[in-house]
């Protein structure tokens, strides 16, 4: 059973530090002390009474035993607080993994149990958190000394950090541009919250929380408001920042739902207001996501825009399941279309799935049967498909029937959706890999 530590940071400026043994272990931890202001002593070689004379804080690097335990024996006299370099049951203190981006440190402790674990994350951490987030604390830090100098509220206080926390900072800084990054800091300081509201169209993908762009989650982090289709999973919504207000705004057939000019009227009050605000929109916010209406709507509003595109389940759903979209000796083309709309007047939908040798079909729906119907008396009843439902996530489901049957296969199974249906040869080759989740139909 592991020990459990109480997590601090030290101020050891002019502090006398001992470090003990030599090579890169003891060098690494010299260089982490004075990094702090210590005033350290280093002993490349194991432990000799008297070393902690005066101590505040000791090392032991040597990976000597008999230099540990008399270690260990004058720390105590002396009332040093030591640190056995992986040895923890010899340990006051154990020393964390640290990301350091000039004031803001990041330390990472898995209680001695895996220091490799602890240094691997450091280094997912690293590539995360850019150089940039160095100067942008210490931004942050002049802006909160300005405030709290004039006296402004917490509340205040809070909503201009938050502001400020928007990648719009940050970008400037990561690209040098320290003077603009200055300005826009300061207007944000100053209160024209009105000026600064803004909205980003995300896209959330097929489903899976995995498949949702670093920008994307970047932007849910920030976002004061987040309205968000019908069917986005709980994981990706978790991702948003815990302020954040979000309102489903989905539509759903036969049910109550907001209109699109309701959603685009809500966008623009909300960025007029001065808030973020993240329109978060299944798959790709401009393929049938009527991303398109809305940024028209915000332009000629003249609200500022962002778009993050997504991964489309035209191209996930397939994918997850093992089927190639193109294959070089069988389909070279490829017809993307919505599932919405097509029972009245199905000639687009059977000119597309004539022309192209890969049909994918977004979100049939209830239209499943006619549009089945209508695909193989272009294509042949025989031709392979394939609907794949909840594309990407735990509950990933697939039917593979000939399309003249996929409708009666998929009823069957009680596929829900959302799902994507997808006719060619290609859903006829073998799976990609031995683990996808799916479900064959045994047809009579």
């Amino acid at each position: 059973m592991s020990r459990s530590y109480y997590p601090v940071y030290l101020d050891l400026n002019g502090r006398r530090c001992v470090v003990l043994g030599e090579g890169e272990l003891a060098s690494e931890k010299v260089l982490g002390l004075r990094r702090a202001g210590a005033d350290v002593v280093w002993h490349r070689r194991p432990h000799q009474p008297g070393d902690f004379s005066g101590a505040t804080l000791a090392i032991d690097a040597s990976g000597d035993l008999e230099s540990n335990a008399r270690a260990r024996d004058e720390a105590t006299r002396e009332k040093v607080q030591l640190n056995v370099v992986d040895v923890t049951d010899k340990c006051d203190w154990i020393a964390p993994a640290i990301v350091r981006r000039g004031p803001l440190q990041i330390a990472i402790s898995t209680a001695g149990e895996s220091p490799f674990l602890a240094s691997t994350l450091r280094a997912r951490i690293e590539r995360w958190l850019g150089e940039e987030w160095g100067p942008f604390t210490q931004l942050v830090g002049r802006v909160r000394r300005r405030l709290r100098g004039r006296g402004v509220p917490l509340q205040e206080q809070t909503a201009i950090y938050r502001r400020l926390m928007r990648p719009e900072v940050r970008e400037l800084l990561r690209l040098g541009e320290t003077a603009a990054a200055e300005g826009l800091a300061a207007a944000i300081e100053s209160g024209g919250s009105a000026a600064l509201g803004r909205v980003a169209l995300v896209g959330a993908g097929p489903g899976s929380v995995g498949l949702l762009t670093v920008a994307a989650r970047d932007l849910l982090a920030d976002a004061d408001i987040v309205l968000h289709d019908a069917l986005i999973e709980p994981e990706v919504l978790a991702l948003c920042g815990p302020h954040a207000q979000l309102i489903d705004v989905g539509k759903r057939g036969g049910r109550p739902s907001a209109s699109q000019g309701e959603i685009n009227r809500r966008l623009i009050e909300e960025a007029r207001s001065g808030r973020f605000v993240v329109r978060l929109k299944g798959g790709d916010p401009f393929l049938f996501g009527r991303g398109g209406e809305e940024i028209e709507a915000l332009a000629t509003a003249g609200i500022e825009v962002t778009v993050v595109p997504g991964v489309s389940a035209a191209l996930a759903a397939p994918a997850a399941a093992g089927i190639p979209l193109t294959h070089r000796e069988m389909a070279s083309t490829v017809a993307i279309v919505a599932g919405h709309g097509r029972t009245e007047d199905g000639s687009q939908l059977e000119a597309m799935a004539s022309a192209a040798e890969t049909l994918v079909v977004l979100m049939p729906g209830k239209a499943l049967e006619d549009i089945t119907a209508r695909v193989a008396r272009v294509v042949g009843a025989d031709r392979p498909a394939a609907l794949i439902s909840s594309a990407t996530t735990p509950r990933e489901r697939v039917v593979r029937a000939p399309i003249g049957r996929l409708a009666e296969a998929a009823r069957a199974a009680g596929l829900q959706p959302p799902a994507t249906l997808v006719v060619g040869h290609v859903v006829a080759l073998g799976q990609v890999g031995e683990n996808l989740a799916t479900e064959q139909a045994q047809l009579p």
